[in-house]
């Protein structure tokens, strides 16, 4: 099922007009009316908790729990978060004044973009969703949503949520497929968040040059893990275990694959396989809890990875319920098919190293990833990797909890992606800093002018 647009081109240009003279009425800018927003936002999630639920179960199979811990709970942290902050986002900053500029004050405003478009996958359709509406809300901007095509059910409730709580000339949601978002991305925008693959990225980002839009891209990659030698391997397997296999591998940040030391590799493992079981059962696709592949596609992409390599564990599926069981492969090099792109599904790479330079090196061999994990009880160890790989954010002996914490921003570098966000970070990205300097009149510093006597002498002294 596709939900059809609501939209045609031409009412899609009108709703950008329409947003475009609310937004300049400054209704939105107010912390009063953000955090009003905010709080209608949070009421209606909350009241549409089983809607939700039961639409991510239509649409990816996900659990209860894992619906609400991984996209519910996760949107109600966020909104809590920034409406107890938000005045203090938005006082305006004092920076320091220089010898040059006696008499001065110099502040910083964070100043709303106008006219916002948002554009979501479908892996967390919810919470991907809603995490960069709430940045547009407390930045004082205006809003165009356009949902994944490949989860309808849980578009319909963001569009209940966001129909029932908000004028179109303020947040709005366009349906569709690709000739919608075709249509969005000719209109000019004040800013753009997107957030998808590196191929669709590319797009969004030729379309935003063309009007000279500014954007954030939140991709992906292929993230890798190290697990050395003297790491805690049944501890680093049952994380690495709940990382990867969360909504099936569908996460952006999940672990793509490991390069497990040498000496510990087998005990590793068996210690992945153990915490497998535990998770999902001897029969994960009977599992009712375990998430599905989201389309044909996909699903077929997954099923030929298994070609690749050895399978360890694993590497049953049914095409009927879309489901792929969780699967460890080894005997694989980087001219694998399965190393070539970002796997995004419950498979699960495992090569072997000797030395941690040699992985370092290798990896840098690549795209930079969005994110890193590394399991090791040594300082050392841990800081030579983060010095010397670049990537967008990880965790030392774990696995996508960084994200979840709302004082470290989100997001990628190169190739998996372009700005961050959440918590204050999510404030400064839909806002543009902009520098204001307040002048006396009081006093009128002589020197900076050409006519006064000898003002190169005391330029030259104070500009060194």
């Amino acid at each position: 099922m596709i939900l059809e647009s609501t939209y045609k081109a031409s009412e899609i240009t009108q709703l950008v007009t329409k947003q475009k003279a609310f937004f300049q009425t400054g209704s939105t800018k107010t912390s009063n009316f953000r955090i009003e927003q905010l709080k209608k936002l949070y009421k209606s999630i909350v009241e549409n908790e089983d809607e939700i639920k039961i639409a991510l179960k239509k649409d990816l199979n996900k659990s209860d729990f894992e619906s609400y811990m991984t996209e519910i709970g996760f949107t109600l942290k966020e909104i809590s978060e920034a409406i107890k902050q938000i005045k203090k986002w938005m006082k305006p900053k004092k920076v320091k004044t220089p010898i040059t500029h006696i008499g001065t004050k110099g502040y910083i405003y964070r100043e709303p973009y106008g006219v916002t478009l948002i554009i979501s996958p479908w892996n967390y359709p919810l919470q991907l969703t809603m995490a960069p509406l709430i940045g547009a809300i407390i930045g004082g901007n205006t809003a165009i949503i356009k949902p994944s095509e490949l989860t309808p059910n849980t578009s319909i409730i963001i569009n209940k949520i966001i129909n029932e709580n908000f004028d179109k000339e303020y947040i709005a949601v366009v349906d569709g497929g690709i000739e919608e978002s075709t249509i969005l991305l000719q209109q000019k925008f004040d800013f753009i968040f997107f957030t998808g693959s590196v191929q669709v990225g590319k797009i969004v980002m030729e379309a935003a040059s063309k009007h000279l839009t500014p954007l954030i891209l939140e991709l992906g990659g292929k993230s890798p893990t190290i697990v050395h030698n003297d790491s805690n391997i049944q501890l680093a397997a049952k994380r690495i275990v709940w990382g990867k296999f969360t909504n099936a591998g569908q996460t952006c940040i999940a672990p793509d694959y490991i390069y497990v030391h040498k000496s510990v590799k087998m005990d590793f493992i068996e210690a992945l396989k153990n915490e497998i079981v535990q998770f999902y059962s001897n029969k994960p696709l009977l599992n009712n809890d375990y998430t599905k592949i989201i389309s044909d596609r996909h699903f077929n992409r997954l099923v030929g990875f298994l070609n690749n390599g050895e399978i360890l564990h694993g590497g049953e599926f049914d095409q009927l319920s879309h489901k792929i069981e969780p699967t460890l492969i080894s005997d694989l090099s980087w001219d694998s098919p399965i190393m070539s792109e970002e796997i995004f599904g419950p498979i699960l790479p495992i090569l072997t190293y000797e030395n941690i330079d040699e992985v370092i090196y290798e990896i840098n061999q690549h795209p930079k990833p969005l994110a890193l994990y590394v399991f090791t009880e040594s300082k050392q160890i841990a800081n030579k990797v983060i010095e010397r790989v670049p990537f967008g954010g990880g965790c030392v002996n774990d696995t996508l909890y960084h994200m979840a914490n709302p004082n470290l921003p989100f997001g990628g570098v190169g190739e998996s992606g372009s700005g961050n966000y959440h918590g204050e970070y999510s404030f400064a990205a839909f806002t543009h800093e902009k520098s204001v300097l307040l002048q006396t009149t009081k006093i009128d510093l002589k020197i900076r002018y050409h006519t006064t006597k000898n003002a190169l002498r005391f330029i030259r002294k104070l500009l060194k």
